[in-house]
């Protein structure tokens, strides 16, 4: 399992959570971070054991987003990496997000700004503190947005309310993100850990390769047209039919008993 100080990982209950642990900088992204980030996600999508994921952070914050103190540094230091890290870094992470094949939970306890507010849209559910904000911050640094933000984010409230979140760049509270469809829950900041933990063990007992299905034909849905919808539907209902987990489902439904899932 990956390690790391500015990483930190647990595992219960099928659940394995990653909480980003730069607290004293709002858990901004470093290249250290990033390239943690990246190599964890990789190694719970292939990890077997691992049937569902929370990302969260530590502290008062989810995730600032850039660290801009090493950006500006590299910068002037005559770096190109600044110029790269979209390519190698977030390009990559949200991907690993979004094709996880595992539901993946963001559990919002604080800022959410930035890249690090995509993380969050990329991921499958968002459970938000009380106390937690969104701020889609690019415009304030003469930026566009990355991490699969102009994607996403339309997609949660609309073209209309996203342009509004990007170009004015507004801070949005937990009640407003909830109303406009960015949260799905919004709970007391000490109550947050134990449901987000509650709800990924709830979906880590599921049927996770039909959960690995239902998010590869949400995402084509999203950008295909309605006979390419159906044909993928199509084509996850015949693998899943076959499957040991539909099995199961139908005899314990007939029984009348509680199914137990194995993820096959």
């Amino acid at each position: 399992m990956t390690t790391s100080d500015v990483l930190l990982t647990a595992d219960a209950d099928g659940v394995r959570t990653l909480t980003l642990n730069r607290p004293q900088a709002y858990n901004s992204l470093t290249v250290e971070l990033k390239e943690a980030l990246l190599a964890a996600l990789r190694e719970a999508a292939g990890d077997e054991a691992v049937r569902a994921v929370v990302l969260t952070g530590s502290g008062k914050a989810f995730c600032a987003g850039q660290d801009l103190k090493e950006h500006v540094g590299l910068l002037q230091a005559g770096d190109p990496a600044p110029l790269h890290t979209v390519k190698e870094h977030y390009n990559p992470i949200v991907k690993a997000i979004v094709d996880m094949p595992k539901p993946v939970i963001a559990a919002i306890n604080g800022t959410a700004a930035g890249a690090g507010a995509a993380f969050a849209y990329a991921s499958d559910l968002r459970i938000a503190a009380e106390s937690s904000s969104f701020l889609m911050a690019f415009a304030n640094v003469g930026l566009g947005p990355d991490s699969g933000a102009s994607w996403t984010l339309q997609r949660l409230v609309g073209y209309g309310r996203a342009a509004e979140l990007m170009l004015l760049a507004r801070t949005v509270d937990a009640a407003e993100a909830q109303r406009l469809g960015l949260v799905g829950e919004v709970v007391p900041d000490e109550e947050l850990p134990a449901r987000a933990q509650k709800v990924a063990a709830r979906l880590a007992a599921g049927p996770t390769v039909a959960y690995a299905k239902i998010k590869g034909v949400l995402n084509l849905a999203a950008q295909s047209t309605f006979d390419e919808a159906l044909a993928a539907e199509d084509a996850a209902q015949t693998a899943l039919g076959a499957t040991a987990d539909h099995t199961e489902a139908v005899e314990a439904f007939v029984g009348k008993r509680k199914p137990n899932f194995q993820g096959k």
